[in-house]
C-alpha cells in the first residue's frame, strides 16, 4: 500500500493575536495568522523580503497555550498538517479556506525578543527545538588527544598511484 505524508512546518512571526473561541462541547480553538519571510530579487535587482501568509488552527490544550502565551509579533515554530474546508456562504456560493493543524507549537521569544526560553504547547520549556532551556547545557566532556598522523611514504612503492 503507498503511503502519503501531509506535514507542515513553519517558522515565523504571529501577525495578530489569536482569536479563542470554544466549540460546541466548550472545547477552545485557537485561530492566528503566522507570516514567514522569504528573499526574492526585485526587478530592481536587489534582494527583496516577500511575506507569506498562513493561516493557522489550534484545539485542545494547544488552543489554551496558544491563547495564554501568543501575541502579535510572538515567534513560533509550528507543526501540523495541512486542511481544506469547504462551506456555502450567505449567497449560496461555495467557499474554501486552507488552513495548518497545529499539531506542535513552540514560542521562541515574544513579541520581537529573543527570548533565552520557550514555552511549548506542551506546557514545558525547550530551547528552540530541544528540550532543555537554552543557556543551561550541560559542559562538554574534554576531548582526549589526538593520535599523531603517520609520516609521508618513503620510497617509490608508496607513491600515490594517480
Amino acid at each position: 500500500m503507498a503511503r502519503s505524508v501531509n506535514k507542515v512546518i513553519l517558522l515565523g512571526r504571529l501577525g495578530r493575536d489569536p482569536e479563542v473561541r470554544y466549540s460546541q462541547d466548550g472545547s477552545p480553538i485557537a485561530n492566528f495568522s503566522l507570516a514567514t519571510n522569504e528573499p526574492v530579487k526585485g526587478a530592481d535587482g536587489n534582494w527583496e523580503t516577500r511575506p507569506e501568509w498562513h493561516r493557522i488552527v489550534a484545539f485542545q490544550k494547544t488552543a489554551e497555550v496558544c491563547a495564554n502565551y501568543l501575541a502579535k509579533g510572538s515567534q513560533v515554530y509550528v507543526e501540523g498538517k495541512l486542511r481544506t474546508r469547504q462551506w456555502e456562504d450567505n449567497t449560496g456560493t461555495k467557499r474554501y479556506s486552507t488552513e495548518i493543524v497545529a499539531r506542535d507549537i513552540v514560542l521562541l521569544g515574544s513579541r520581537g525578543d529573543q527570548s533565552s526560553e520557550a514555552q511549548t504547547a506542551q506546557g514545558g520549556y525547550a530551547g528552540g527545538f530541544g528540550n532543555r532551556p537554552q543557556g543551561r547545557a550541560p559542559a562538554p566532556a574534554a576531548a582526549p588527544a589526538p593520535e599523531p598522523l603517520p609520516g609521508p611514504p618513503n620510497g617509490p612503492d608508496e607513491e600515490i598511484p594517480f
